[in-house]
């Protein structure tokens, strides 16, 4: 079959959102892509479209499609790439001009080599003895998370001693959320410093709810806790991140939070939250999120290749 590869335009993203929703249907039984995800992505202040996406069809029909950015500024660089089952002739052809890409962007922020990194459910529909090949190998695993929400079952919780709760609705409060980010995740595997503003603009700030960030305050620690979510997905409520500092693990502050977090989404009609966990987190968080009440959804594993620039 024929095939071409073009980049994706801002006019492309009903066409990937139905894309990514079939292959979500195939990888996780229903389809959670929307419309909102797939633009916020091709109108990113950073997108260069003309040379960090691509679309590959086939005889006209839209079989994959991949996107390409850079939080680093040095060697590490972020892939999504999505295909059809049964498409390798355009899954080789598309990592082949991304993992090129790839190169050149490290090369550019002055790095010596391009540690480039892809998220694939564990059972996905690209056929990975594609990316085994060229030298992929599978190096830490994510689990998303889900549990049902009710206001019978999740009441407000009571705060623990010497602990209070505020909403991120001040400019403030938000630049205070960015600072506890960076703290509490520093240490995790991947994580990439990101500046106010570039953190700003990964939220999607036209859709963001900031009165679903939460700050908690410690009695003689001051703040020292941040839930951050959203309630713009159709199938779930959505927790994004959940950080303690160092300073005041073990007061059950992430467990409050976690409850809090699940009060107000039932309040605000959901049935689901999810979130996603880095299995091997060294804070424990996987425990936490099963001792209250979370269960496995699906599964990620993140692959790695090292390029030579």
């Amino acid at each position: 079959m024929p095939l071409s590869i073009r980049p994706a335009a801002l006019d492309d993203a009903p066409a990937i959102r139905d894309l990514l929703n079939v292959i979500d249907t195939i990888e996780i039984g229903r389809p959670e892509t929307e419309l909102h995800q797939v633009t916020a992505d091709l109108r990113h202040p950073e997108a260069d479209l003309a040379r960090d996406s691509w679309l590959a069809h086939e005889d006209g029909e839209l079989v994959g499609y991949g996107l390409l950015w850079d939080d680093s500024g040095a060697e590490r660089v972020d892939i999504d790439h999505y295909v059809l089952p049964g498409r390798d002739t355009a899954a080789v052809r598309m990592f082949e001009l991304m993992e090129a890409r790839a190169a050149e962007r490290a090369r550019g922020n002055g790095a010596g080599r391009a540690v480039v990194h892809l998220h694939l459910n564990i059972d996905p529909t690209l056929d990975t003895a594609v990316i085994l090949d060229r030298g992929w190998q599978r190096v830490r695993r994510y689990q998303v998370m889900a549990r049902e929400v009710s206001e019978a079952t999740c009441p407000p919780p009571v705060p623990p001693q010497g602990v209070t709760l505020r909403a991120c609705t001040a400019e403030d409060d938000r630049r205070r959320a960015h600072e506890l980010m960076e703290r509490t995740f520093a240490e995790h595997f991947d994580h990439q410093p990101r500046t106010y503003e570039k953190w700003l603009a990964d939220l999607d700030p036209e859709r963001f709810d900031w009165s679903l960030v939460w700050i908690a305050a410690v009695e003689g620690l001051g703040d020292a806790g941040l839930l951050v979510s959203r309630n713009d997905r159709e199938a779930q409520g959505w927790i994004g991140n959940v950080g303690v500092v160092k300073e005041a693990r073990g007061r059950g502050l992430g467990g409050y939070l976690l409850r809090h977090a699940f009060a107000v989404f039932a309040g605000l009609g959901r049935d689901e939250v999810g979130l996603g966990v880095d299995t091997r987190n060294a804070t424990g968080a996987l425990r936490l999120y099963e001792a209250h009440g979370m269960t496995l959804h699906y599964s990620v594993d993140t692959w790695e290749v090292t390029l030579p620039v």
